[in-house]
This record gives structure tokens, sequence and C-alpha cells, in this order.
């Protein structure tokens, strides 16, 4: 009997186990016991190392109830972040389970992409004494779907490691394939240790115990958890104003949503995840294009009701896109996609919706219940939060742009920033969650400085961050790099940084208009005019953020920050790359960039 399962698989989210992999578990399950590796005594006599990669928390958290899980069936465990472990320390571990997310375009996570560096050389030590098994976490709707879990599974098989289970690769529903993959992977490994799967034995009230600057508790633990995904809570929302000027090519909105009764108990630097609800004039249109009425039903529910609060009518699936071009092979969608260049293909569909590609298919396009199953589930939006518990504990404060765009013809517009922009009546319900963030918060030394880079509405979680300094009377100097388009019309917030200032919270401010003069300048800018202060604020031990856009504006500004150690330091670029390395690992190089 083989001891290894396939290199990977994809469990939709409602499968149950197949007779065949029972078969193959039960079968394993028995081999291992037969060899008589039975614990000794009262101590767990193997320990689990769980590695997490992660973006927004999500794969620390399940790194995190992976430990505990481990601890109930008697095994020991610790969660540590993929960068924090070296080599020679992997090549010393005896079970490891892999946790992590995929960023953007089958990058790693920015706590994982130096252990992908290190494990890539030529002289990584081998791992023949290792066993271990991948978890994946992404999106379908990305070319490079779990690209991070998969190169990691096949680099570590590279090496010699065994594989204990199947790599399974999550989509953006992750949590039961998640949790099926979590129960069969303990159950074999306390197998293997001797001791009964599905036993339980005391463990910690704390919850899983994180290593090398983890959360420490499991997200479970905190107060308010029971409102999640599956189960929002209906908050109230008590304001929503116009930041921007209205003469601004922009839309900037601050919102406070009230947590009322809620028990939910957030940290500056935690997202929020808020449920929208799509806008029926759009579903109405769409209903119209394929022939329907609104009087149709789907399991029992009015087909309107699905199309507003299940589906993702706006952002074209991958399915869709395949149904279509076979559907209509002369269209424009099947012209682009017949070329066989992603670039062009994105190109050509930024800015066109569902509705545009049913009515480039014509005659061909799907009617209703052709159309339905290639539309995705309806996915929740994280935003940044932008205010501070020790400030505002009640409240939770977001800072969004309004997505708008087209011509009297046809008008776009974003999901969720125009829901809660024009959708929710005053003191209105919105659906949210917490998505704890423990990778992204104010230094834990009160006296560290802390510079951060957020142009746009990058400023959210920097103005809750200056926020809980303010309040907590932390000594560290703070200095902001923000600009936008136009400083007449774009600054915002700025009564509020001018106060920050004048209190002495906000000690440097230094503001990149880009349009405002012939010659465009941006953060980055500004960070090279600083170099050598920017360096003595790094040299004194200061943390270093950034937030917004990752495509572009977050790259540019790593550039921008090697190009100020390099200059500083005289020594090269790999100098500078092994510095901002050093950085990273001392978590004080830390992004939240979408």
């Amino acid at each position: 009997m083989s001891l290894l399962p396939p290199t990977g698989s994809l469990i939709p989210v409602d499968a149950p186990f197949s007779q065949a992999q029972e078969s193959w578990l039960a079968g394993f399950i028995a081999g291992i016991a037969a060899a008589g590796k039975r614990a000794s005594g009262g101590a767990p006599t193997t320990t689990i190392d769980v590695l997490f990669g992660t973006q927004t928390g999500n794969a620390e958290f399940l790194a995190d109830e992976l430990v505990s899980g481990a601890k109930a069936r008697g095994l020991g465990g610790r969660a540590t972040a993929l960068d924090a472990v070296t080599p020679d320390q992997l090549a010393g571990m005896s079970h490891v389970l892999v946790v992590t997310s995929t960023y953007g375009e089958g990058e790693m996570p920015d706590n994982a992409g130096l252990f992908w560096d290190a494990i890539q050389a030529s002289t990584v030590p081998r791992l023949e004494g290792l066993q271990y098994a991948v978890l994946g976490l992404g999106d379908t709707s990305y070319d490079e779907f779990c690209q991070a879990g998969k190169l990691l599974d096949t680099r570590f098989e590279q090496l010699g490691a065994t594989r204990i289970h199947d790599r399974v690769d999550c989509d953006v529903d992750y949590e039961d394939p998640a949790a099926l993959w979590t129960a069969a992977v303990l159950d074999r490994l306390a197998a293997e240790a001797g001791v009964q799967p599905g036993a339980t034995t005391a463990v910690a009230a704390t919850g899983a115990t994180t290593a090398a600057g983890g959360a420490g508790a499991s997200r479970a633990s905190r107060p308010g958890a029971q409102w999640n995904k599956r189960n929002p809570y209906p908050s109230t929302l008590v304001e929503n104003r116009l930041l921007s000027s209205p003469r601004s090519a922009k839309e900037i909105r601050h919102y406070e949503f009230d947590l009322g009764d809620s028990g939910i108990e957030y940290s500056a630097g935690d997202a929020l995840a808020v449920v929208p609800v799509n806008d029926e004039v759009f579903v109405g249109e769409l209903l119209e294009q394929v022939g329907a009425n609104g009087s149709e039903t789907l399991d029992g529910r009015p087909v309107t009701e699905v199309l507003r609060t299940d589906r993702e009518i706006r952002t074209p699936s991958k399915d869709l896109i395949a149904d279509l071009v076979q559907r209509a092979p002369s269209s424009e969608l099947a012209a682009v996609v017949s070329h066989g260049d992603k670039h062009e293909l994105d190109r050509w569909l930024w800015g066109r919706d569902v509705l545009d590609l049913l009515r480039d298919a014509g005659p061909a396009a799907p009617g209703l219940d052709e159309l339905l199953p290639n539309l995705r589930p309806l996915q929740a939006r994280q935003y940044s939060i932008s205010s501070s518990p020790l400030a505002h504990p009640d409240r939770i404060h977001l800072t969004i742009a309004s997505v708008r765009y087209g011509d009297p013809h046809r008008m776009y517009a974003g999901v969720a920033s125009t829901f809660l922009a024009d959708r929710v009546a005053p003191d209105g319900t919105v659906d949210v969650y917490l998505q704890p963030n423990a990778s992204f918060g104010v230094p834990a030394d009160p006296s560290a400085p802390m510079i951060m880079v957020g142009p746009g509405t990058g400023i959210a979680p920097f103005r809750g961050f200056l926020h809980e300094r303010a309040v907590s009377g932390a000594t560290g100097r703070n200095w902001l790099f923000f600009g936008d388009q136009h400083r007449d019309t774009d600054f915002v917030y700025e009564d509020e940084l001018t106060e920050l200032q004048e209190q002495g919270v906000l000690d440097r401010l230094d503001l990149a208009f880009s349009r405002d003069q012939a010659e465009k300048v941006y953060v980055q800018t500004r960070m090279l005019e600083q170099a050598p202060e920017l360096y003595s604020w790094l040299e004194d031990g200061g943390h270093l953020y950034v937030c917004g856009d990752a495509s572009r504006m977050a790259k540019d500004v790593e550039q921008a920050l090697l190009a100020v150690i390099g200059s500083q330091r005289g020594k090269g670029e790999d100098d500078a790359q092994a510095y901002l390395a050093d950085m990273r690992r001392g978590k004080r190089y830390v992004r939240d960039v979408y």
C-alpha cells in the first residue's frame, strides 16, 4: 500500500470524502498503527510545526486553529510565520504543516517571501527526515490560483520531504475544505503518535500558542467572535460623510459603524468586512438582458433576491467567460481570448461587467438558468479600519473611495462602495464582521519611531495608528507620507492631521499632491528627498508601514526604500536587500496592500 496520496486536490466546500479517500485514510491509519508507533508517556511525542504565510490574517488564524486542534489530540504544536524560519531550522523539524495564502498574481504573501527565496538556494539542506502537508488559500478568479501553496508543496517534495497528505487548494469560501483537511491531517498524525484519533486532552484556555510574532491567541477566543462570514453582525451605519471636495475627481467618504451590543473588540490595523447588496436597478437590467421578468425562483427564493444578495453580477467569472467564448465564437471577447495573451484579456475586460459580456455575445448569450451557475458567490469586501479602539471603542470607522465611472449612456459603480454611499439609509443596518490582522499594528514598543506611507485611502489605518498613539501616550516619533491628486480637493482629514501636529503626536508630515505642478510628485518622491532623515529613523529602530495600491504604489515605494537604504549605507544593492530583509523578519517593514 502506498502511503503517498496524490500531490494536489481541490475539495468543493460541501464535498464529503469519497469512498476511495476514506478507504485510503483508513488503510493509512491502520498501517501506521501496525508499526507500533505509540507514545510511551503522557507528554506529547510529536510536535507539529505549523508554518503560515499570510497577507490579511486568514492563514494565521487557521494556523492557530491547527495548533489548538493538535493539542486537543494530545500532540505538541506551535505556529510560526514562514519568514521567521531558516532552512537549517526547517531541516530540524519532523512534522510541518504549511498554511499559506497567495498574494497578487501568484506571489508569496509578505511574510513568506524571504522563506521562499531561502529554500530555493542550491545550498539548502535536504529534508528527508521531514513529513509535511500544505493547505493553500486563494481565489479562483485569479489565474495563479493558490500558486504560493503549490510552489511550496513542490519544493518540499524536491528537497526529499515526505508528503503525509495531499495538498488542498481552497477558494474564497475556505472554511469547509480547510476543516476537512485539518481533521484528516491531525487525526492521521495522532494515529502515527499512538493517540486515538479524535481523542481530546486539556487545551490551554488562551488557545493556540503562536511563535515568532504571531497573534498569541486564537481569533475565535476574541470577544464578539460569534460574528463572522456565516453570521455577520447587523451594524447601524451612524455616519456617512464626504471627505473629498465635491470638485474632486474622486469621491472619498468617511463611515462610522455602531458596534452596539455585539461585543466586537478590534485593534488598530484590523480590517472590517462589509457584506454588500447589489443594486436593484442593475439586477433589473441583467434580468431584462437574459429575457427574465423577475418572477422566477431559485430553490424557492425569488431570483431577484438571489441576484441582489448572493451572486457577483458585476465582475465576470472565468467560468462565464469560457461559456460565452464557446457560445459566441465570433464575439469580440472570443477574438481577444483566442490570442492567448492574458494581459490583453485583462485590458479588454477592464471596465466591463457581466452585462457588457452578455450584450457582446448577442443572440448566443445564455438564458437565466444557464447564467446562474456561472456567477460566483457575492463576497464581502474588506476595508482597513481607520479608527482606534482606544479613541472609539464603540464604533469602527472606514475611509472608502466610491467607485464610479462611465458616461451618460452607461454608468458603472463599485458594488460595496456605492452600496454604502447610496443605498444604505441613514441609521440603516449593514452586515459586517471583523477581519483581525495581527501582523499590522502599532509597534509593541511605544518608544519606537513609526513611519507611515499611505497615499489616498491608504491613509485609513494610519489615522487609527495616530489616534492609538495619541490616547496611549506613546513617546515614539510619528512620520506620515500622504498624497493624492490635488491639495485643495483631495487632502482628506486635513484638519485632524493639523491638530495631531499641533498636539505633538504627528512629528512629520510629508505631502505629495501629484497634479499640483507640472512634474508629478508621489510619496516615493518625498521619501527619496528625505533619504538621510528617513534612514536615521530606521537606524533608530523605526517601523515602516505601507498601505494602498499593490499593483504600482507599493512596488514603487519599496524601490524607493531600497534606494534610500542603499544611498545611505553605500554598500551596494545586495546589502540594501539584506537590510530590508532584516526589517521584514523583525516585523519592522509591514504592508497592507490590495
